[in-house]
């Protein structure tokens, strides 16, 4: 059997050991940018500061959308700079949930009957060794995604009892769900292209939100960060996002027609997480709902797409 790529694929394996070499030898900065953004960050010794160890609880997956992180970030189909700097992420809406779908929800180790366990369904497709080509796939239902239903439910089962999984609470009936690729292609080593192309694998019309998310890091929380602090604002030259860090230098969003801008900072939300700090903004982290194109640290695109059942859609 003949493969008729064969050509294609021999010239892009070529190009690849190109900037692997370029990489050993040239300095050339190929894996500046990477998947380096955590699937999950709450829930981690890495964000554990309680006074017993207890990770899982000082940190919880309900908090994260609305508290700021100190070690690093997470999200869906997540890149970043190799400190974790500035990152980028797909946050989702299909309507029906009552939060926007922004990382991976599981279970904690004492939720699962089983121990910790994720309750999602993603797959990594593929990505080169400089990350000059990326592609993920994340399934997101198309009703109320079952958050209490599958902590509630796998809390009763025991341990000899078979684990409770996101396709049997029936959320995925009748292939009601969004197919979504996130791909990411390097034209150069700070030059990123970003296709998301969504499906709609059910049997009836839907919507889905898709809300490309820009944001920088809190690192403002040290003392010794020096200043001025990065920021986030409307790019003067089409529709985007420009970023200003003292370190990284400014960079340019770009997306296609005319997408709602959101902006937001990186902060705490202190009411809903009952925590106390100095200097709140008023913009803090779940502050997506509210309409601001002032500027801020965190920042998003809002994409409303509408399929008829079995269509698709692209945007980048």
């Amino acid at each position: 059997m003949v493969d008729e790529n064969a050509g294609a694929k021999a010239e892009s394996i070529q190009a690849e050991y190109g900037r692997l070499e370029e990489a050993r030898t040239g300095g050339v900065t190929w894996s500046k940018w990477g998947p380096y953004l955590s699937e999950r960050q709450w829930g981690t010794v890495r964000e554990d500061y309680s006074q017993n160890g207890d990770a899982w609880n000082y940190f919880t997956h309900d908090q994260a959308r609305s508290r700021a992180y100190r070690w690093g970030e997470d999200g869906i189909a997540g890149v970043s700079d190799d400190r974790q700097r500035l990152c980028f992420s797909l946050a989702l809406w299909n309507g029906a949930d009552p939060i926007l779908k922004e990382r991976l929800f599981g279970l904690t180790n004492s939720e699962g009957n089983h121990g910790e366990d994720v309750k999602e369904y993603y797959f990594y497709l593929d990505s080169t060794p400089t990350h000059s080509y990326m592609k993920m796939l994340y399934k997101y239902p198309q009703k109320a995604y079952p958050y209490d239903d599958l902590v509630q439910t796998n809390k009763k089962r025991s341990r000899s009892e078979a684990e409770y999984e996101l396709l049997d609470t029936g959320v995925f009936d009748h292939d009601r769900y969004f197919d979504v690729f996130v791909e990411y292609a390097k034209a150069d080593t700070d030059d990123l292209l970003i296709a998301i192309t969504a499906h709609n694998r059910g049997d009836q019309d839907a919507a889905l939100h898709l809300l490309p998310t820009l944001w920088f890091r809190n690192l403002w929380w040290a003392e010794e960060t020096p200043k001025p602090r990065p920021m986030l604002s409307v790019s003067k030259d089409g529709p985007g996002i420009h970023t200003d860090h003292a370190e990284l230098g400014g960079y340019d969003l770009r997306c296609d027609g005319a997408p709602i801008l959101l902006f937001t900072d990186n902060e705490t939300n202190e009411e809903r997480n009952a925590l106390r700090s100095e200097g709140s903004s008023g913009q803090e982290r779940d502050g997506a709902s509210a309409f601001d194109e002032s500027g801020g640290r965190e920042k998003g695109f809002v994409r409303r797409l509408f399929f008829d059942d079995g269509a698709s859609a692209q945007r980048g």
